[in-house]
């Protein structure tokens, strides 16, 4: 019995140095948990904000607009002897050009985009000068007709040209003035007619200030409170600032000028460019010359009225489809006041400009 004892005791020594040993074996440390690992967030760059979009603006008159409405420049050729006025939708045109014709009278080339009234008229002949005045819009051109060599250079210069005497659609005789004073244009047909090559809304024809206060006339021009001009005996326009309006509002010798529904003619700027005025071969039914204002590849002296100044100013056009281009004092291109502009040919023989000031 006494064995048996010791070797119970002898095999529980031999487990105990067999655990030891078995502890003991790696002849290393106990092992640790690796850390749990951990994530680092990728530097982020700020996305830089990009700067609005560019308000738009009516190409015609440097407006802000929702859009610019997409349809081509009208063209029309109106009267202005005392017996045609007052004339339906001159204040709605974004452009005037103003012209003397045979006789002395004066007409206008009143171009339509922006905005285009439900009537438009007394409309009357082309003149040889029309082409160079309207080609570089590239729109439309309407007339009660004209001699054939006239109409001929209006197609010519790149113009769609619709006429009354021709039939086209959109003009018809009201009263109560006789012929040929009564002439008048419903300009939607016209647009309706436009073809592919004449549908795009026009470039714009003049410089126009970005921002108030830096119109031409502000940082180089001087005061005035009005312009008298002389195109010839029997056209003798004059502009008044209106200091409250902000605009020049329009006389017709000494008579305050208004359109047919009674709104006065103004204009955000009026431009005077003195050109030369040519007798040509032709000769209208009374036997008059018409004359021809030259104005392709022609320049001169231009005087600009913005936001109650005027600045002396130099003009310059190339072909009849090259805008006019007006240099300030300094060089720099002449910026207009946004809104409505008319343009007077004042004739460099027998013509005056005199600044009101």
């Amino acid at each position: 019995m006494r064995g048996t004892v010791r070797g119970r005791r002898r095999g529980a020594v031999l487990a105990l140095t067999a655990l030891l040993l078995a502890g003991c074996g790696s002849g290393g440390p106990e092992p640790v948990a690796a850390p749990a690992p951990t994530s680092t967030a990728a530097p982020t760059t700020a996305v830089p904000t990009p700067p609005p979009a560019p308000q738009p603006v009516a190409p015609l008159t440097g407006l802000p607009v929702a859009a610019v409405e997409a349809r081509p420049a009208l063209a029309v050729k109106i009267e202005n002897p005392p017996i045609a006025r007052p004339q339906a939708g001159l204040t709605e045109a974004d452009i005037v050009w103003e012209q003397v014709v045979e006789g002395g009278t004066s007409r206008f080339v009143a171009v339509y985009q922006s905005r285009l009234p439900a009537s438009i008229g007394p409309v009357r002949s082309t003149r040889p000068m029309d082409p160079a005045i309207a080609a570089p819009l590239h729109g439309l051109f309407a007339t009660s007709g004209g001699q054939g060599q006239y109409l001929s250079a209006v197609v010519d210069s790149g113009l769609q040209l619709f006429s009354f005497d021709a039939g086209d659609d959109g003009f018809a005789r009201q009263g109560p003035r006789q012929a040929p004073h009564n002439v008048y244009l419903d300009p939607a047909p016209l647009l309706a007619a436009a073809d592919a090559d004449h549908r795009a809304a026009p470039a714009a024809q003049f410089g126009y200030a970005p921002t108030a206060g830096t119109q031409t006339t502000v940082a180089q021009g001087t005061a005035a409170s009005g312009l008298d001009l002389r195109l010839s005996p029997e056209a003798t326009p004059s502009w008044t600032w209106d200091p409250v309006g902000r605009t020049w509002a329009r006389s017709e010798s000494g008579t305050p000028a208004t359109a047919a529904d009674g709104a006065r003619v103004t204009a955000t700027n009026v431009v005077v460019l003195r050109v030369e005025v040519v007798a040509t071969d032709a000769v209208d039914p009374a036997g008059n010359a018409v004359p021809e204002t030259l104005l392709a590849g022609r320049g001169g002296e231009a005087l600009v009225a913005t936001a109650g100044r005027t600045v002396p100013a130099t003009w310059t056009k190339g072909a009849d489809g090259d805008p006019v281009v007006l240099t300030a004092p300094d060089g720099t291109p002449v910026l207009l006041a946004p809104g409505t502009t008319w343009v007077e040919l004042v004739p460099t023989g027998g013509g005056t400009v005199a600044v009101v000031p």
